[in-house]
């Protein structure tokens, strides 16, 4: 089932074709009917497959078949398989073949990403930050989702993330260790998380009450010392890895043993190499 509203939807089609399309117009509308396949050139994580039928749905083809979001197909396999009048298919082509591009790329880097880190640490989550491309959030974190990693955090609103310049603005250490100490009986329902640069400074903070330890651009053994630490003093404490970690070094921090690996290179993926082939009726 399509997780974007309908709404969502029409608008992304109501961008591509505000009125109608030209081309097939003047052509005229006598097309035959035909069937249009949304294929893969290379083994992909599929993602979106729901709002992609539907987008063909609502543009007023018949949605044959489609291979549900999350699944791994193989190379020349089709993902999508709509019918309908030839006019009303070359409306439909773009908007689903792009869209699926854009999504099963994002859910393929994503889904090898978890991969490469739970064949060295299974207990490793790969969390995505909140970097999205602006106005297309929903549609990541959904693309995301699919290929199995999940959200850091979503937006401001649902987490405590302290950084050095939030601790940058209080008077001194003491001033901030009180509102710490002020913020913790507080925070019922959520976690306290203190992002730290060196290791001396994570164990102050593992000592004042942080319940996870977010390292950013340190080098490997620092994170190796730190959850042996972890392990010794504060074994309910969480420790993940950020900064500049992708799909080719995330193994390595994962082999540490922290939590999670904080990332925001998916965003950045290629798109997935998609074909589509038409078939006459």
């Amino acid at each position: 089932m399509s997780l974007l509203l309908d709404a969502e939807l029409l608008e992304y089609i109501r961008e591509d074709m505000p009125y109608f399309d030209l081309t097939t117009t003047m052509l005229g509308e006598d097309f035959d009917d035909a069937i249009l396949e949304i294929r893969t050139r290379e083994e992909t994580v599929v993602a979106c497959s729901e709002e992609a039928a539907r987008i063909a749905e609502l543009l007023g083809c018949e949605v044959e078949f489609f291979v549900p979001s999350s699944n791994r197909v193989k190379a020349q396999e089709a993902i999508l398989r709509i019918k309908a009048k030839g006019e009303i298919l070359h409306r439909a082509w773009k908007l689903t073949q792009v869209l699926l591009e854009y999504a099963c790329g994002m859910a393929t880097y994503a889904n090898d990403m978890l991969l490469n880190v739970q064949k060295v640490n299974r207990h490793c989550e790969i969390l995505v930050t909140r970097k999205s491309i602006p106005f297309a959030k929903k549609f990541a974190v959904r693309a995301l989702l699919c290929g199995g990693v999940l959200p850091h955090r979503l937006g401001l609103s649902e987490s405590i993330l302290i950084f050095s310049h939030h601790r940058s603005l209080f008077k001194d250490t003491d001033a901030f260790k009180d509102a710490f100490k002020r913020l913790k009986p507080k925070a019922v329902e959520k976690k306290i998380v203190v992002e730290c640069e060196d290791i001396q400074d994570a164990k102050e903070m593992l000592m004042l009450g942080a319940d996870v330890i977010q390292m950013d651009k340190c080098a490997l053994d620092i994170f190796s010392d730190l959850v042996g630490y972890r392990q010794t003093h504060f074994p309910d404490a969480k420790i993940t890895a950020a900064g500049g970690i992708n799909k080719d070094n995330a193994a390595e921090f994962a082999k540490t043993g922290v939590d999670a690996i904080i990332t925001s290179s998916p965003y950045q993926a290629k798109m997935a190499d998609l074909s589509a082939k038409w078939i006459k009726i």
